[in-house]
């Protein structure tokens, strides 16, 4: 998947209002926007220095509704939005720490395509959409990632969050990544071929620099044997972050150009 521009504050100004103004003709009678759609018809006609076109009638009665639900102008809609923006650029927004192993080993980027599997799979993605990366999540569940996909749209960024019903056995990139996060489920739910196949796929597809993070939560009943994952990634940078015992709370490998 190509990585596509951000749009621009203007732009996303122009699509806050499309949708207010569409959702108010849907929510009125026919009658009451035929009565918008008369008294536009009047202004233009005393207007007079205009030819009546559709076109016009169209945008009069846009601009009536946009009147009436009292929206805001563009300076005000850009300084509330900045505002907001910020906010969910910060890694505890979404329930994360700025000591995180994701807050601190995958650097945020216009450019960047992030695959997510089955690792807090929600505020992960948001977090990282938020900070301009493209995110892919993929699980095997519909609710999980439909939810992904509903919060990501709740809050301005669903054009940077897609979801796909897979695993990592199934799923192919279609562009380079920056960042592989996945739970340690993700994989220990592969037989050791498919996990193999599947590692070997992911690290053909990261760009140079991108990192692969395993993380393990205190309730994952399988976690992938830590010598497993270090005789996959030799080349690369790797380290353990270590939590009770020999258990691995995260595994992170970095690939060396």
């Amino acid at each position: 998947m190509a990585s596509r521009p951000q749009r621009s504050l203007r732009r996303e100004y122009e699509l806050y209002l499309e949708d207010e103004i569409e959702n108010y003709k849907e929510s009125i009678s026919r009658s009451a926007l035929l009565s918008i759609g008369d008294e536009a018809a009047r202004n233009l006609a005393s207007e007079q220095q205009f030819a009546l076109t559709e076109l016009l009638l169209c945008e009069e009665v846009d601009r009536l509704i946009a009147r009436r639900l009292r929206l805001p102008a563009y300076s005000t809609w850009r300084r509330r939005r900045v505002k907001v923006m910020a906010e969910l650029r910060r890694p505890e927004r979404w329930g994360l720490r700025p000591d995180d192993a994701i807050v601190r080993a995958v650097h945020p980027s216009p450019e960047g395509h992030v695959l997510l599997a089955g690792v807090e799979a929600e505020r992960s993605a948001l977090y990282l959409a938020a900070n301009g990366c493209e995110v892919t999540a993929i699980g095997s569940e519909e609710d999980s990632i439909q939810r992904v996909i509903d919060a990501a749209e709740e809050v301005g960024l669903g054009e940077r969050v897609h979801v796909a019903l897979a695993d990592l056995s199934t799923w192919v990139p279609a562009s380079k990544l920056v960042a592989v996060v996945c739970a340690a489920h993700a994989l220990a739910d592969l037989s050791p071929k498919a996990r193999a196949r599947a590692i070997e796929a992911l690290q053909r597809a990261t760009a140079d620099g991108g990192v692969h993070l395993v993380k393990a939560s205190d309730d994952d009943v399988a976690r992938v044997n830590l010598d497993e994952l270090m005789s996959k990634y030799r080349g690369w940078d790797v380290s353990v972050e270590r939590s009770v015992g020999e258990l691995a709370d995260t595994f992170m490998a970095r690939k060396i150009s």
